[in-house]
Formats: C-alpha cells, sequence, structure tokens
C-alpha cells in the first residue's frame, strides 16, 4: 500500500511539474517562477526516500521477526515441543498424501485391461496386466485371479482377504498423526498452568497483587495456549484430507472387487 501512495505522490508531483513548465512556457522569461519547479522535482525524491525505505527494510521479514519474537516470549522448552509436534505430524502427513496419491489408479481402465487379457491370453494375461499396475487395486486383484483356478469362491475369499491387508496399508501411521492432534493442545495447556504458576509465585513474593507482576506469566500462558491450538488445527485439516483419501481408495476396491468377480464367472462360464 505504502508502494502505490509513493507511486501515486511521485506521478502526481511529476504532473505538478510538468504542468508549471508548461505554464512557465507561455509566460516571459522574467515572470517565471522558478521555486515551484525547483519544488516539484526535489519533492517526488524525498517522498521516494520517506515511503519506500521501511517498505524495503519490513518486507515479508516482519512476520518472520514476530513469529520468532513469540516463539522465544512462549518459552524455548514448550514451543519447541509444540514445534517438534507440527513438524513430525506434517512429515507422516505429506508421506501418506505421496503414499495415497499413488495407490489411486484408473479402476475401469484397469478392469477392460483385465477384461481384454482374459479374453485373449486368459489368467495369466490378466495376472501380468495386474502386475504392471501400481496401487493396491491390482495387487487385489492380482491375488484374486491367482486363486482364480481354485474357483470363483476361492478367489472372492482371497480378494476379501487381501483388501483387509491394504486396507491396513492404507491407513498405516495416522494413529500417529491424531496423536500429535491431541498431544499439541496438551502441550499448549500444560505452558498455561506452568505460566500462571508463575504469576501466582511472582505474587507470592511480591506480597501484593498488581498487572506488571502478573503480566509475564499470562502472557507465557496464552501464547503456548494459542500455538498448540494452531498446531492442532493445521495437523486436524491434514488428518482429514488423508481420511477422505483413504475412504475414496477404499471405495473403489471395494466396487471394482466386485465388478472382477463377477468378470471371473463369466470367464469360468465361458470355458
Amino acid at each position: 500500500m505504502k508502494k502505490l501512495f509513493a507511486f501515486v505522490a511521485v506521478f502526481g508531483m511529476l504532473f505538478i511539474g510538468a504542468s508549471v513548465n508548461a505554464f512557465a512556457q507561455d509566460e516571459p522569461l522574467e515572470t517565471q517562477d522558478t521555486t515551484v519547479v525547483e519544488q516539484a522535482i526535489e519533492e517526488p525524491a524525498a517522498i521516494v526516500e520517506e515511503d519506500l525505505e521501511p517498505v524495503a527494510e519490513e518486507g515479508g521479514s516482519e512476520l518472520h521477526k514476530n513469529i520468532k519474537i513469540k516463539f522465544v516470549e512462549g518459552g524455548a522448552q514448550f514451543m519447541g515441543a509444540v514445534l517438534l509436534t507440527l513438524i513430525l505430524g506434517l512429515a507422516i502427513a505429506i508421506e501418506r498424501i505421496i503414499y495415497l496419491n499413488l495407490a489411486t489408479t484408473n479402476t475401469d481402465k484397469l478392469l477392460k485391461s483385465i477384461e481384454g487379457a482374459l479374453e485373449s491370453g486368459g489368467l495369466e494375461a490378466a495376472k501380468e496386466v495386474c502386475r504392471s499396475t501400481r496401487g493396491p487395486v491390482a495387487s487385489i486383484f492380482y491375488q484374486g485371479l491367482d486363486r482364480a483356478n481354485e474357483g470363483v469362491e476361492m478367489a472372492e475369499k482371497s480378494v476379501i482377504a487381501y483388501g483387509g491387508v491394504q486396507m491396513g496399508l492404507l491407513e498405516k501411521n495416522l494413529s500417529w498423526i491424531s496423536l500429535f492432534i491431541a498431544i499439541a493442545p496438551m502441550l499448549g495447556f500444560m505452558g498455561t498452568v506452568i505460566g500462571m504458576i508463575d504469576a501466582f509465585d511472582k505474587i507470592e513474593e511480591a506480597g501484593n497483587v498488581s498487572a506488571g507482576l502478573v503480566a509475564g506469566g499470562i502472557k507465557i500462558a496464552l501464547i503456548t495456549t494459542v500455538s498448540g491450538l494452531i498446531v492442532a488445527v493445521i495437523l486436524q485439516i491434514f488428518y482429514n484430507y488423508i481420511l477422505s483419501k483413504v475412504d475414496a481408495i477404499t471405495n473403489q476396491m471395494e466396487d471394482s472387487s466386485i465388478t472382477l468377480i463377477d468378470m471371473l464367472v463369466k470367464y469360468n462360464l465361458k470355458k
């Protein structure tokens, strides 16, 4: 905003200077007011120096400085613990998001490929299609096709059993994220309690109650509480997003597994 005001001011002063120069050209040389022209030239430079220097110094580092100040004021012990929960929680969440994105499969395309392989090359060709496809859905299909020679019922049981295994892999480490979501506010509240204890200790030492004595302890209490709640909110958003991805992949596995069993029934009837 300051840059915009500075630009408008400079443009306005240059426009005024140009107007004064044009007006002065119409007057005799003896009557020109040179002081107005000099002011019009000198004032934009002064405005730029006064307005743009604070902007350059503040920039994007102001927020970073404020965060560091609050971190120190909140106490290195509890603020460090809250920061550690955020780092660990985000690391696990990002790993899960990458894994789930890689586990997402175009089931319609995969089913068409398996159906074409069954008609042209039989079970071995269909299993080769599953081996060359990445994701839990293809792994489940492979287990079902591998037991298809033993009957459709065995193939269905194999699909259900291995689907449970893949579900466990999809939900891996989610309990750690939920743990960090619970721990972050607890650490903040612990800092709150300790900050209040510190405030009461100062009151006891002084023998009277004053705002200056308790302000420091209450400030520490509020900073740690807010930090813990912010970390919990951030991790909760990631946690819910991961759960939605797991649910979507699970629905894909269930729907496509039913289609695969129907496909195997048709294949056995043709045989």
